[in-house]
């Protein structure tokens, strides 16, 4: 068990740094390759958050641990919005610009409905996965003519500026990508194990771990990126990375999982956690816009009312592992 927890410990450590650097390399990369700030901070850096989930989420359903996986994506998503956003928006009250970004929430809470459907059965399919990444291909390709043009949005400036605070080569920058993935590979491996024998040695299932160990983890590269963008005053950013990474963890991240395996999903995942992160979901869409004149930004107060239900909701799964 021992050996288990100091497995958890050096590969999340190692995922995070991992993370940033596959991150700040692919972006970098993307910029030496002609592609626009504005689809860099689409899709470029929303998918390299969810690479942690992505990978850890692969390697759990290949080993035939797919509760692990479901748990790593909804968890995760749980995690970005209370545990990053609300957390950010207590440290200062986060604007909202970005067109681009208030166009994306209420399809991420189409995505959220579309899931619910398909774990009111009971199982997510093989073909319900494939569908998932189907609506993913066909978000990849809206965002690509959107980029197009909407080269004025107010995310166009502060993804501009986040690359130029990280200059890279493109020797530098390519380097960076492959040693962050490969690496992403080694640790996700390495904590997949080490959660799968703790669940194992506490006698809980590997979604609970999933939900909580697994997701937090793997939402701290999210939290430390929207930390650094607050610094900058970059807003649309922290919440850029946010909406952008529970799409991905949603539809890439279950869909691949889904795909290897299909996936048995317990009536709880519907009642407690689905239900838990749609209405989180669509409390942040809710903050984010404007009504009456209300200014277009999440407060201290609503980014409270997140990070308590993040605890209240994380403050339950430990005790259900305590309990057992």
């Amino acid at each position: 068990m021992l050996l288990a927890f100091l497995a958890v410990v050096a590969g999340l450590a190692l995922l995070i740094w991992s993370a940033e650097k596959f991150i700040d390399g692919a972006a970098a990369t993307s910029r030496w390759l002609g592609l626009s700030p504005l689809l860099i901070g689409m899709l470029v850096i929303g998918f390299g958050t969810s690479a942690p989930e992505m990978m850890v989420s692969v390697l759990a359903a290949m080993q035939g641990n797919p509760g692990l996986a479901v748990g790593n994506a909804y968890g995760s998503n749980i995690a970005n919005i209370g545990l990053v956003l609300g957390f950010v928006a207590l440290m200062a009250p986060l604007a909202v610009h970005s067109g681009v970004i208030r166009k994306e929430m209420p399809l991420l809470v189409g995505v959220m409905l579309l899931t619910g459907l398909m774990l009111h059965d009971g199982w997510v399919s093989r073909w319900e996965s494939v569908l998932l990444l189907v609506a993913l291909a066909l978000f990849i390709g809206v965002s690509i003519v959107r980029s197009r043009g909407q080269q004025d949005d107010p995310l166009v400036d502060e993804v501009a500026e986040s690359l130029d605070s990280k200059p890279m080569s493109r020797g530098k920058s390519l380097m960076w990508t492959l040693v962050g993935l490969v690496l992403l590979i080694i640790s996700s491996r390495l904590l997949v194990w080490g959660a799968v024998e703790i669940a194992v040695g506490f006698g809980v299932s590997d979604l609970i771990i999933g939900l909580t160990v697994v997701a937090i983890g793997t939402s701290l590269p999210e939290l430390a990126s929207s930390i650094s963008a607050l610094r900058r005053k970059e807003h649309d950013m922290v919440l850029g990375n946010v909406v952008g990474s529970n799409l991905f963890n949603s539809l890439a991240v279950v869909g691949l999982a889904g795909v290897i395996s299909p996936i048995e999903v317990g009536r709880e995942v519907l009642v407690r956690d689905w239900s838990v992160m749609t209405g989180m979901t669509v409390m942040m869409v809710l903050f984010a816009f404007s009504w009456r004149g209300r200014p277009r930004r999440i407060n201290r107060l609503e980014g409270g009312v997140l990070f308590s239900m993040f605890i209240a909701y994380t403050g339950y799964m430990v005790s259900l592992v305590v309990l057992a």
